[in-house]
């Protein structure tokens, strides 16, 4: 599979399905692009499916610095770009989420719509900086093991966890954590963790959105989707029952039935309007 050289990044990116219409995937911190893989393989015989793992994860480059939100924004509007993907439909999940919703606020002519999953507008919260940095202190000391079961317990809803005919789901999430080098993943969790809120720009997002949060979302809680409904005025909101914060994991089905209806619904209004 390729990879492309970016001017500030080498970016591994896997490139499937036809279609006239372009799906770009923006995958959360501390994984990596295998997430959107049940996504993909329902969508790739009617859209082209692009995604593409974040600098510092999975397979892409660990670069020296540039891991704050704005500058993945921009590197993000390259690979959208240099992969001939523009105009796109972006769907971000998490951290991929907060990209996408910079995007269309700086870029809207290369986003045709964006499909939010499990994110949210606003900065961290004062209450999670103890634990992020006991967090930080553990992965740069001990490595990225003795937090595998607080990261499995903090992203996948309770459901996922205790369901024994998913184990083997659970192991391989495990195993993608694992996989990571922590040099990368302690630089991408503290450009996250340093974002700014950008809730009073939403306002400026034209194009339609998709916001989709699992009900038991212990991360991204549903006040933060409903904010982001309440400020984006093309925007519908939809709760994945059961999921936690990995709704595209937990739930897939559910998820790829609203992505599927909403972008048929996007396909509808465009053939209406001579698009």
């Amino acid at each position: 599979m390729p990879y492309i050289d970016l001017k500030t990044a080498r970016l591994y990116y896997e490139d499937e399905g036809v279609g006239k219409e372009t799906l770009v995937f923006g995958h959360s911190m501390l994984f990596n692009l295998r997430m959107f893989d049940e996504q993909v393989n329902f969508l790739k015989d009617e859209y082209r499916c692009v995604r593409f793992d974040f600098k510092g994860q999975g397979k892409s480059e660990i670069t020296l610095n540039g891991y704050d939100l704005d500058t993945l924004t921009e590197e993000t509007r390259e690979f959208i770009t240099r992969t001939d993907c523009a105009p796109c439909h972006f769907v971000g999940f998490s951290m991929g989420g907060m990209v996408a919703l910079r995007l269309a606020i700086k870029y809207p002519e290369i986003i045709r719509s964006l499909i939010l999953i499990d994110t949210s507008s606003e900065p961290e919260p004062r209450a999670h900086m103890l634990r992020n940095k006991l967090m930080l202190w553990v992965a740069r000391y001990g490595g990225l093991r003795p937090l595998c079961g607080r990261v499995m317990k903090m992203f996948f809803g309770a459901d996922f966890l205790q369901d024994q005919a998913k184990e083997d789901q659970r192991n391989q999430w495990k195993d993608h954590f694992l996989a990571n080098d922590r040099t990368g993943i302690i630089k991408v969790v503290k450009g996250v963790l340093s974002r700014r809120g950008i809730t009073g720009d939403l306002g400026k997002i034209q194009c339609p959105v998709l916001i989709m949060v699992g009900e038991k979302d212990k991360l991204t809680d549903e006040g933060k989707a409903e904010l982001m409904h309440k400020m984006i005025p093309s925007s519908r909101l939809v709760r994945i029952p059961g999921a936690g914060h990995m709704s595209p994991v937990e739930e897939p089905e559910k998820v790829n039935t609203e992505i599927r209806n909403f972008l048929l619904n996007f396909k509808y209004h465009d053939n209406a309007s001579g698009i």
